[in-house]
């Protein structure tokens, strides 16, 4: 695991060309098909040779919940172990990776009323300055969630108006955590870089990449889908969204590639935030290399 460009899918195809192991994508992003340039997903030949599960398993138009991806984790972790091999988990969905490793919790149902309301408060002042009054609140949540992310801000808002209490305290709940459920041991590695502008500039150059490939026209012909719209989820990734507003007009292409790089370099900030409270790490390296060889050690 680790912030966005830190080189996660090379150490993954590292480990994999040394080790009998099956890879898992843990990457909200990276499940949708047709979405493959502004997610960084691998390009279809490294995909053919090193083959991951959960990419490439729903359209864009579909959502895809956190329960979801822990049952298609389980289901993909089972099915490595069963076959005598060592399922590796690799992506950047820090969210994702905490559900996985201490199971689901119990919250409280979808209330309609509050959510309703939750969302009319929203259009009034935004998703921003609910953000804001989630962070008077539950300062710890509000630190992991992007203040344009309507879904999440409005869930844990609505858990704090049913409950009384923040989303952290319901996950600190009794609940199977991945050993339990699996019957295996976890082995947690992190690639943490050694400095922030070293991590801005590999953003940087990874974003210009993007862009040469063909970001803009993939958006493009995602566009062509009527189902699809700017509220849909798949459409709230990074680099998506900018561009869609692009397209529609809202400002030029200098703004455009200035706003992806600056949400690319706030969704690095809240990984690196998940990853400094994160307990049980056996190690944190610095690079690909570095994590190939902290990983094997324990191959």
């Amino acid at each position: 695991m680790g912030p966005t460009a830190a080189g996660k899918t090379d150490a993954a195809l590292g480990i994999a060309d040394s080790a009998a192991v099956d890879l898992i994508s843990v990457d909200s992003a990276m499940v949708y098909r047709k979405m493959d340039i502004g997610t960084a997903k691998p390009t279809a030949a490294v995909l053919a040779r090193y083959p991951h599960a959960l990419v490439d398993i729903r359209d864009p138009v579909d959502a895809y919940s956190v329960a979801q991806f822990v049952a298609d984790a389980d289901a993909a972790v089972r099915s490595s172990l069963d076959a005598g091999r060592t399922p590796v988990l690799v992506g950047g969905t820090m969210l994702y990776f905490r559900a996985f490793k201490a199971g689901l919790h119990r919250l409280p149902a979808a209330d309609p009323v509050v959510r309703l309301e939750i969302a009319a408060r929203a259009e009034r002042h935004g998703w921003p300055a609910l953000h804001g009054d989630l962070a008077r609140r539950d300062p710890e949540g509000a630190a992991r969630i992007d203040p344009n992310n309507g879904q999440r801000i409005q869930r844990a808002l609505e858990v704090l108006e049913l409950t009384g209490r923040p989303m952290g305290h319901w996950w600190s709940k009794t609940a199977k955590a991945a050993g339990q459920r699996l019957g295996c041991r976890l082995v947690e590695v992190a690639i943490v870089p050694q400095d922030r502008p070293s991590l801005h500039r590999r953003i940087a150059k990874r974003l210009d990449e993007m862009l040469q490939r063909g970001l803009v026209d993939e958006v493009r012909a995602l566009r062509g889908d009527p189902a699809l719209s700017m509220e849909t989820p798949a459409m709230r990734a990074v680099g998506y969204r900018q561009v869609w507003r692009y397209l529609d007009g809202e400002y030029g292409h200098d703004a455009m590639v200035e706003r992806i790089g600056a949400a690319t370099r706030q969704v690095a900030k809240r990984q690196l935030t998940w990853l400094k409270g994160w307990q049980d790490l056996v190690g944190k390296a610095v690079d690909a290399p570095t994590a190939v060889a902290v990983v094997l050690q324990y191959l």
